[in-house]
């Protein structure tokens, strides 16, 4: 067991619902179009075998939206010390990544619907390179994030 998991900071574990529901919701469409390709199949005579594929991937993938955030979560931490940003993810593929604040050019708040309905927020981290993102944080936890690795990055808020 990795014990310096322990001491770095950790997402809400509302993350896990909001994960499910969104990969439930995108099920929920991909369901619609196979049906909705069966249906047109039925009427114009096509193979229906495509719509039959799709439908019993869904079935297996359920489990996979079901579990895969509950892995997530307890496998993601961060850490910010005034020199980088620690991230650590993964549940097959483990990544430990050191973001150095010199790197950092600005950090942004980002909440969407199921976000704000669980009084959330996701804070990313841009460098030049990629994005990082710290996926659900209460909104004051994640405005105060912000504001911390905007300050010891020297970025600038045009917001205020």
């Amino acid at each position: 067991m990795d014990h310096r998991m322990d001491t770095m900071r950790r997402c809400h574990p509302d993350s896990v619902t909001i994960s499910r529901l969104t990969g439930f919701i995108m099920d929920g469409v991909i369901l619609l179009a196979a049906v909705a390709y069966l249906v047109m199949a039925g009427i114009f005579g096509w193979t229906q075998l495509p719509g039959w594929i799709a439908i019993g991937l869904l079935a297996a993938g359920a489990w996979f939206t079901w579990s895969v955030p509950a892995f997530t979560y307890k496998q993601f931490g961060f850490r910010v010390s005034e020199e980088e940003l620690e991230l650590r993810s993964g549940w097959i593929w483990l990544s430990d990544t050191l973001v150095p604040m010199t790197r950092v050019q600005h950090v942004e708040l980002e909440r969407g619907p199921l976000l704000r309905k669980y009084g959330l927020a996701k804070v990313k981290v841009v460098t030049a390179a990629t994005t990082h993102v710290i996926q659900a944080l209460e909104l004051e936890e994640a405005e105060a994030l912000k504001k911390q690795i905007g300050d010891l990055a020297k970025v600038v808020d045009h917001d205020e």
